[in-house]
């Protein structure tokens, strides 16, 4: 007959205790290693972005920029003019995040920025360019004769300001070449606005557009078809009169 062998219980508090003292010889031997390693390793994780200068982070704003990541390239410009405003790479800041807007297509923010740069430094070098960029930040968004016009009168607005105050510079020549198209723009729209007029039979207020493609504007090739509409116009007129 086979003796019978008795197992006794396991004490569970017992066997709580020996977990926790494991745990704690666990936390105890990392922060051991942590001692012994140093801080660079945590500050590598958390801190290096604090560490950097101004000129590391126009060195990562530059490097985004050249790569057309350009949200990373506002991202470190941002940065620069935050954590270093007087520093002399803020003005570089403030110029590249003008430019990374424009390139996204967000004119409305590089227009807020290239015109506080203008404000904020007036004798600098780059206000030309500076000039020029916001009148094509205004001139990329030129649509179609039969839409609002404000784009081509404020690109025209600025590249006209720019030829005055800097008529020798290259970047107010860049601006003729772009003035004759907001000239095509807005006497296109004044001759598309006139003929619909004339189609509709209200031949004065179609004669005052055509009017006005001839005298507002240079010869940008709808001169000889707004005189034809402002003869036939007053030949209605006429008419209408008798």
């Amino acid at each position: 007959m086979q003796p019978v062998i008795r197992v006794a219980a396991a004490d569970p508090r017992a066997a709580r205790k020996r977990v926790s003292a494991a745990a704690r010889w666990v936390l105890l031997c990392l922060l051991a290693l942590v001692l012994l390693t140093g801080c660079s390793t945590i500050k590598s994780w958390f801190a290096s972005d604090l560490e950097k200068t101004a000129q590391d982070l126009a060195a990562d704003g530059m490097d985004a920029y050249e790569n057309k990541d350009y949200k990373d390239a506002i991202k470190a410009f941002e940065q620069l003019k935050d954590w270093y405003p007087f520093s002399k790479y803020a003005p570089l800041a403030e110029l590249k995040i003008a430019d990374a807007n424009y390139k996204l297509g967000n004119y409305e923010e590089a227009i807020y920025a290239y015109e506080n740069f203008e404000s904020l430094h007036p004798r600098n070098e780059a206000v030309p360019y500076v000039i020029y960029q916001i009148g094509m930040c205004h001139f990329e968004q030129i649509d179609t004769v039969d839409r609002d016009q404000t784009p081509a009168r404020e690109a025209l607005k600025t590249f006209q300001r720019l030829l005055r105050q800097y008529p020798g510079n290259v970047y107010a020549i860049k601006a003729r070449t772009h003035i004759d198209r907001c000239y095509r723009s807005l006497a296109g729209h004044d001759l598309y606005v006139g003929k619909f007029y004339f189609k509709s039979g209200h031949y004065r207020a179609a004669l005052y557009r055509f009017k006005s493609v001839v005298e507002n504007y240079p010869d940008v090739g709808y001169h000889l078809e707004a005189l034809d509409y402002i003869r036939r116009c007053r030949i209605f007129m006429a008419e209408e009169e008798g």
